[in-house]
C-alpha cells in the first residue's frame, strides 16, 4: 500500500511540474523545445549583412549562451557560428531603452540599431533613435541594469 502511495505521489509531481514549465517558458517570449527564441526568430546576421530584419527559418537553427537563434540561411547560420559575439543582440535580444529605465521588456525585432558594431533591439520605434543621440548613456545603464535582470521574467 505505501509502494502505491508513494509511486501516486511521484506521479502528481511529475504532472504539476510539466503543467507549470510551459507557463514559466511563455512567461520569457517564444520558445521552442530547444529553448527561448530569440530576436522571435529574426536573424541576427541579416542586421549586419542585408541592413535589415530578416525571419528565420528552424531548419537553420543554433542555439548558444543558453538561446536559441534561427537563421534565413546556413551561410549566415556559419558566419554566427564563427563568431557569436559579433552578430548576438545585445542583452539577450531585451529592448535596450526599457533596461536603460530598469525594466526587461521583450524587443520587437523590426526595431534595431547597429551601434559600434553591436546590434541593439527595442520594444518601440522611438528606441533606435533615442539610442543614435544618447549611446553612451542609455548603453551604460541598461548595462548596468541587466547584471541583475537578465534572469527576471519579462513584462
Amino acid at each position: 500500500m505505501m509502494r502505491r502511495t508513494s509511486l501516486q505521489l511521484l506521479m502528481a509531481a511529475a504532472i504539476a511540474v510539466t503543467a507549470i514549465v510551459p507557463v514559466e517558458l511563455m512567461a520569457q517570449g517564444p520558445t521552442s523545445a530547444k529553448g527561448r527564441l530569440t530576436l522571435k526568430g529574426y536573424d541576427p546576421v541579416a542586421y549586419f549583412t542585408d541592413g535589415k530584419a530578416t525571419p528565420g527559418m528552424a531548419e537553420f537553427e543554433y542555439m548558444w549562451d543558453g538561446q536559441l537563434f534561427r537563421f534565413a540561411s546556413a551561410a549566415h547560420r556559419d558566419l554566427f557560428i564563427a563568431d557569436p559575439d559579433k552578430f548576438a543582440p545585445q542583452f539577450a535580444g531585451s529592448c535596450a531603452m526599457s533596461l536603460s529605465r530598469g525594466l526587461k521588456i521583450e524587443a520587437d525585432p523590426n526595431n534595431w540599431t547597429i551601434s559600434n558594431g553591436k546590434l541593439f533591439v527595442f520594444a518601440g520605434t522611438g528606441g533606435p533613435e533615442k539610442l543614435r543621440t544618447e549611446p553612451a548613456g542609455v548603453i551604460a545603464q541598461a548595462t548596468a541594469n541587466w547584471s541583475t535582470l537578465k534572469d527576471a521574467s519579462y513584462q
